[in-house]
C-alpha cells in the first residue's frame, strides 16, 4: 500500500469523530482482547442506517457496542437494535455504554447466544438492516438467514471481508479465509442483491435485498 493510501485511510478514520461513550466502549474491547470496528467503518453503518430509515436492525456480534452505538445513532429515533453475541459480560459493557449516549434501555434488545441458534428465531421480513460481525466460518450461513430477515429494499452489511489482507492473496490460507471468499462469490453472483464492497476499515461488503 502506498504511503498516501495510508495516510488517506487514516485521514477518513480521524474524519469520524466518535464521543466518549464510543471510546470508552473501545478501551473495553481492547482490555478483552476483542478487535472492534474501525472509526470509519462506524460512521460508514451509521450512514447505512440513516440511507435505509432503519427501524429494525439485527446484529450480529455485539462485542462491547462498538458498532451498536454507531448504528442507534443512524437508526430512527424509535428504532430498535436487536444484538446477538455468544458473550454476555461483553453485552453487559454495551449496555453501560449504550446508556451512557443516552440511548433509552428500549433502544435495544440484547440476546445472549450463538447467532445461529438465535436468528432463525427473528421475524420473517422484520429487519431494514443486518449487519455481520461474527464468526468467519458461519458467513454463508449468516447470508441466507439475512436474506429471510430483510424487507425488500433491507441491506445486509458483512464487515472484515478483507481479513487483513489474506481475502486477495494468493498463497494458501486458513478455511475462514476460505468462508470468506465463497461470501464475496455468492453475493456477488446472487440475482436478489446489489452489491458494493466498500474499502473503509477491514472491507465492508454492503449488499440490498431487491
Amino acid at each position: 500500500m502506498t504511503g498516501n493510501r495510508q495516510a488517506s485511510w487514516a485521514f477518513a478514520d480521524a474524519y469520524a469523530a466518535e464521543d466518549d461513550a464510543l471510546r470508552w466502549a473501545r478501551d473495553r474491547a481492547r482490555e478483552a482482547g476483542l478487535r472492534s470496528v474501525s472509526p470509519s467503518t462506524g460512521a460508514a453503518l451509521r450512514l447505512l442506517a440513516a440511507t435505509v430509515d432503519a427501524k429494525a436492525v439485527a446484529e450480529i456480534g455485539t462485542g462491547t457496542g462498538v458498532s451498536g452505538l454507531h448504528l442507534l445513532h443512524g437508526m430512527r429515533p424509535d428504532g430498535v437494535l436487536t444484538t446477538v453475541d455468544p458473550e454476555p459480560e461483553h453485552q453487559q459493557f454495551a449496555r453501560q455504554a449504550f446508556r451512557a449516549c443516552g440511548f433509552a434501555s428500549n433502544r435495544a434488545r440484547f440476546i445472549p447466544g450463538r447467532a445461529l441458534d438465535v436468528l432463525p428465531r427473528l421475524a420473517d421480513s422484520g429487519y431494514d438492516l443486518v449487519f455481520c460481525d461474527g464468526d468467519r466460518l458461519e458467513l454463508l450461513d449468516y447470508l441466507a438467514e439475512s436474506l429471510r430477515l430483510l424487507r425488500p429494499g433491507g441491506l445486509v452489511v458483512f464487515e472484515g471481508v478483507f481479513a487483513n489482507g489474506r481475502t486477495v492473496d494468493s498463497g494458501p490460507q486458513p478455511t475462514e479465509v476460505a468462508r470468506v471468499r465463497e461470501l464475496l462469490r455468492a453475493v456477488r453472483e446472487s440475482t436478489e442483491l446489489v452489491v458494493s464492497l466498500l474499502p473503509v476499515g477491514d472491507g465492508l461488503l454492503c449488499a440490498v435485498k431487491r
